[in-house]
């Protein structure tokens, strides 16, 4: 058997009972309310710090978002950094323990083989060389004076007045913080990056896929993106003739010269499903929303902007609301922007200035290629030589424990990720191969090709687009944005409207990145990448508006390079679309209320095309009848109180387990699931069961957030596809004990209806008008650390939930969920905006969350129920509306000068 995936629960089991034992005493001798309040943050009066030329003004309202007022850009970032670490030091700690590969440090031995892989990957390699040769001065400069900010509030504090998981840390390690370094936040960016790297699963997945499945049945499960029913984001080149995207540019590409490259890849899927994903579970969830109307379709006659990232919920949230504003606005001081953040970052994400709005949906290009290496006694083959790898040492320390020492090795390729797992050694054992293949011998390793392992100037992006001006800077800044890869909407106060796709997106010689290629062969190297200018835009285009949620970005016919064939398939992206033009094509005009009822759309797109099969399906057992009979009349809304959407939910669920899910190999189903199958060879063991039937029990190895079918909309494409064939060899499953086998599409259907009743009755009770969605559908908000392997009594303490939410796998409102694992909530929109370029003060925001990471401030899931019930806040930005909601004055003052605390 496999492995088991590692965990962190020793040492923050410890740690957790420590919190939990504090907590009860209450008042004893070391914990009282004044210790859980000492880290709360001062938000009034004033506090000197070191490096301030002039003093800066923190205002914050009652949600206890802070806008700034600096006289100098340095200023300003500096004060970031202070605010940032008075609300969320222990969130941002963690994260450069995680982005550097030293959370062993914090949380002991249990971690070593997390800090070992991303040791391997080399992050914070990549990022110390991205700040020594590729940023801007003046990037440089704003980094150094965040790092100073960071460091004055950490320089005044005690450990205890950081964070209350700090004090309870101090009982059992020696562990303090160090001083916050400019590389700590350009490190970052790659967490942002390996979370959105595109299609690396589907890749690992392809392959362990042509283990047990035909090439016909894998490609059954990849259908082709439907271009004649979902619009892709451009349609209106962006060049002067109307085309800059010749498509006979390239020679014919080589796809295909990797078919059949497969490979026994399931430690390293272990390896990455243990991974720490900070934005969320891989596949198709993450992505997001965000779409833009010209003001010629909008009741206010100018753009508005909307963007809703779906991301893992977590606890605090993953954003951070802040206004960077300079007190007179110049060349020397250019920043007037208002939006989300980064804790750990200085400049704001996604947001606005007073001139543009801009947006941000992961694009999805395939920028990652696992490469198969054949080793040799120090070398590995590359075009018929060999050549020596190269090999670095690694010390991890242990908090508690003996420090380790890892070596790495790298090809040309990129680091060897199969030298990170005990059983990865056999890896490539059994990998079916073309012709002309070297000898397999023990296996073949396998290597990482990844753009963010390429230094870049990214972080330059974020500081352009926070003062760009007009069309023609932000797509200047956008040509910054290396990686991740994003989708970049937006409009301005002259009332135009764009996008721009910008990203290192490789061109690749031989292979198309669908399947692990041959490392040994450079023709399948990457040649190039796509010129900046080269990668697709729009610019104010004849139909009104911009929709990007993580479709198809340009249609292949209409241009040379080849971005992914892995995209989300367009369910929201289309419906988003229709909303829009049912609107305007009735004459009306689109309303901030509209963008907001957009947003909050919960309509099940598949349902449309499935309840109807489901329907006229005859049910003879009275007892399933009448939960079937909650689908006449649903009007496909997946409302929390919806009784049709939980049952529907369910047999989709089942449905795609019966017809696939039990079909796939192992290393995609749920962990410790286990079924009796036949073989994928004749090396496995073999056990006869009744009948003679020869069969294997294999226990699936996933986990549940990341296993599949995960029930997003590729599968919506493949259901679809299946339900035209009502023969099809997917729809057959056997016989239980429980319930009857199926051999045909309606036969299958009726099984899954049945299932579903039964399923719910268990979990919701017998009596169906007490069922409703939310009861399944729900939203627990966990603490990063404590909150996730801690006893049940501190996971009380410390996080917060549930919530009974609507919404769905791949709905606009997209409280998304895995169909393998369960109904619990995966990803959510980790905040919402609507940005009126009209009115900026007219805009409106709401976090996940809340702006405090203190477990017990006021502030720490004060927006959740708003959130959870689709309300917003108003966005000011102007100094009078900042000032009208202002509640509290904090002024950072230069050292020497303040009047004390």
């Amino acid at each position: 058997m496999p492995a088991k995936k590692p965990r962190r629960r020793g040492r923050l089991i410890v740690i957790a009972l420590v919190v939990l034992l504090m907590a009860g005493l209450g008042y004893g001798a070391y914990w009282s309310v004044s210790t859980v309040r000492a880290s709360f943050p001062q938000v009034s009066g004033e506090i000197a710090i070191d490096g301030l030329s002039a003093p800066v003004s923190v205002e914050r309202d009652a949600n206890g978002i802070p806008q700034l007022y600096g006289e100098t850009s340095e200023d300003l970032f500096r004060a970031q950094g202070y605010v940032h670490a008075q609300d969320r030091f222990w969130e941002m700690d963690v994260r450069r323990h995680m982005t550097a590969g030293r959370l062993s440090e914090m949380f002991g031995e249990d971690q070593v083989e997390t800090d070992a892989f991303l040791r391997t990957l080399g992050w914070h390699r990549v990022a110390q060389e991205e700040f020594d040769n590729e940023l801007s001065d003046e990037t440089k400069d704003f980094l150094v004076a965040y790092s100073e900010g960071v460091n004055a509030y950490l320089a005044e504090h005690s450990v205890e007045e950081i964070s209350v998981e700090y004090a309870a840390l101090d009982l059992v390690n020696d562990y303090r913080p160090e001083e916050w370094q400019p590389v700590d936040s350009v490190a970052w960016l790659k967490a942002m990056a390996w979370d959105l790297r595109g299609n690396m699963e589907d890749e690992i997945d392809r392959a362990f896929l042509t283990e047990r499945l035909t090439p016909e049945q894998v490609e059954e499960l990849y259908p082709d993106y439907p271009y004649d029913r979902n619009r892709p984001i451009v349609t209106e080149n962006g060049g002067e003739n109307g085309d800059i995207y010749p498509v006979d540019a390239l020679p014919d590409d080589a796809a295909g010269a990797a078919d059949g490259v497969s490979t026994q890849l399931s430690s390293l899927a272990e390896t990455l499903d243990e991974m720490p994903a900070l934005l969320g579970p891989s596949g198709s969830g993450i992505g997001s929303n965000s779409w833009v109307v010209h003001g010629d379709y909008t009741t206010t006659g100018a753009p508005l902007l909307a963007n809703d990232p779906h991301l893992a919920p977590s606890l605090p949230g993953v954003w951070y609301q802040m206004g960077l504003h300079c007190v007179e606005v110049s060349a020397e001081c250019p920043y007037d922007v208002s939006g989300f953040t980064f804790s750990g970052m200085p400049g704001v994400i996604i947001g606005h200035n007073q001139d543009i709005a801009w947006g941000l949906t992961n694009l999805g290009a395939d920028v990652t290629d696992l490469r198969l290496e054949k080793l040799d006694h120090g070398n590995y083959l590359r075009d018929g030589e060999q050549v020596a790898y190269d090999t670095r040492k690694e010390e991890i320390r242990v908090a508690g424990g003996e420090t380790r020492e890892i070596t790495v090795r790298s090809t040309v390729n990129g680091p060897i990720v199969s030298d990170r797992h005990e059983e990865l050694e056999a890896l490539g054992g059994s990998a079916p191969v073309d012709a002309g293949a070297p000898d397999r011998g023990s296996g073949y390793a396998i290597s990482l090709n990844w753009t963010a392992l390429e230094p870049t100037n990214t972080m330059d992006a974020v500081f352009g687009l926070n003062t760009a001006t007009d069309w023609d800077d932000f797509r200047a800044a956008a040509q910054d944005f290396a990686v991740p890869s994003q989708n970049l909407v937006y409009a301005d106060t002259e009332g135009n409207i764009g996008y721009q796709a910008p990203g290192l997106i490789p061109i690749r010689g031989a292979g198309d990145g669908r399947y692990p290629s041959p490392g040994w062969d450079s023709s399948y190297d990457w040649v190039d990448y796509i010129a900046p200018e080269e990668l697709p835009w729009e610019f104010n285009p004849e139909r009104g508006y911009i929709v990007t949620a993580n479709q198809s970005v340009i249609a292949p016919a209409e241009y040379r390079y080849h971005l992914t064939d892995d995209w989300s398939y367009g369910t929201r992206s289309q419906r988003i679309e229709d909303l829009i033009q049912a609107t305007i094509e009735d004459g009306g005009k689109i309303s901030m209320g509209d963008m907001q009822a957009i947003q909050l759309d919960n309509s099940n797109e598949m349902a449309k095309v499935l309840v109807p099969y489901l329907l006229e399906i005859e049910i003879s057992d009275p007892y399933v009848r009448d939960a079937q009979e909650l689908l006449v009349g649903w009007d496909f809304s997946q409302d929390a109180d919806s009784p049709g959407a939980a049952y529907y939910n369910a047999v989709w669920r089942n449905l795609l387990q019966l017809s696939i899910g039990n079909k796939l190999p192992k290393e995609l189903r749920v962990e410790d699931q286990c079924l009796w199958v036949s073989p994928a060879d004749d090396s496995e063991p073999l056990e006869d069961l009744d009948g003679g039937e020869r069969l294997i029990e294999e226990c699936g190895e996933r986990s549940p957030e990341n296993a599949q079918p995960d029930g997003g909309d590729r599968w919506f494409e493949v259901v679809r596809n299946l339900l035209e064939d009502p023969e099809s060899d997917w729809w057959s499953t056997p016989a239980t004990s429980q319930a009857a086998g199926a051999e045909n599409r309606d036969e299958l259907l009726a099984r899954a209806m049945r299932d579903a009743r039964y399923e719910l009755t268990a979990k919701l009770g017998k009596d169906i008008d007490t069922w409703n969605w939310g009861r399944l559908h729900r939203l627990m908000l966990n603490n990063q650390t404590l909150g996730t392997e801690g006893p049940g009594p501190v996971q009380w303490l410390l996080n917060r939930g549930p919530w009974n939410l609507a919404g769905g796998a791949d709905a606009v409102d997209a409280s998304g969920w895995n169909a393998a694992g369960g109904y619990d909530i995966t990803w959510v929109p980790s905040m919402r905006m609507i940005i009126s370029l009209d009115a900026f003060d007219d805009s409106l925001w709401i976090n996940l969350t809340g702006a405090s990471g203190h477990a017990y401030h006021d502030n720490y899931t004060d927006q959740t129920d708003l959130w959870s019930r689709g309300e917003y806040l108003n966005w000011p930005s102007s100094p009078e509306a900042v000032m009208e909601r202002s509640t509290n004055t904090l002024t950072l003052t230069p050292s020497g000068t303040s009047s004390g605390e």
